[in-house]
């Protein structure tokens, strides 16, 4: 059995997380979406938010299972006998960082394979950070999230 994890922020999900999602969810047996508590960051959603907003748009995905981890990643892939971390990269730019990234975690534990999925053409210029802003500025986000997404963050921007 391949169980792989899709690690991030997820701070919000976007179309482009949910492209690499589905493919990698193609590809292996088990995928665990790990969403990252990460202490460094300000996220705009708590962590059991982003968990639900995941669990919310990849429902109809059976073998997608999203949960919380802290701490270094190959150490939660190994307690969850993970063989394979997908990875997305939108650019160039995204390759330098993600490689060293696989290296290291491949120097932790050998057994752990990393693969990169370019992401679909019609997302390689989104992130998390651009839906906020645009979302803070009033703009249209409905291009680049799932509409309960959307509203999400709407609310929560209107709370704050």
């Amino acid at each position: 059995m391949i169980t792989g994890i899709y690690p991030g922020s997820f701070d919000p999900v976007t179309f482009g997380h949910l492209d690499v999602i589905k493919r990698a969810a193609a590809m292996t047996d088990r995928l665990i979406v790990g969403v990252l508590k990460n202490n460094g960051k300000t996220p705009l959603f708590s962590t059991d938010e982003r968990v639900n907003m995941l669990q919310e748009v990849t429902g109809d995905l059976s073998n997608v299972e999203v949960v919380s981890f802290s701490g270094l990643l190959v150490d939660f892939a190994r307690e969850n006998n993970v063989s394979v971390i997908v990875r997305g990269l939108r650019a160039v730019t995204d390759f330098e960082y993600e490689l060293m990234m696989a290296q290291t975690n491949r120097v932790m534990e050998p057994s752990i394979d990393t693969i990169f999925l370019s992401t679909s053409l019609d997302y390689a210029y989104l992130s998390s950070s651009m839906v906020k802003e645009i979302a803070t500025y009033g703009g249209d986000i409905s291009k680049f999230v799932p509409s309960v997404t959307a509203k999400r963050i709407y609310d929560k921007i209107n709370q704050n």
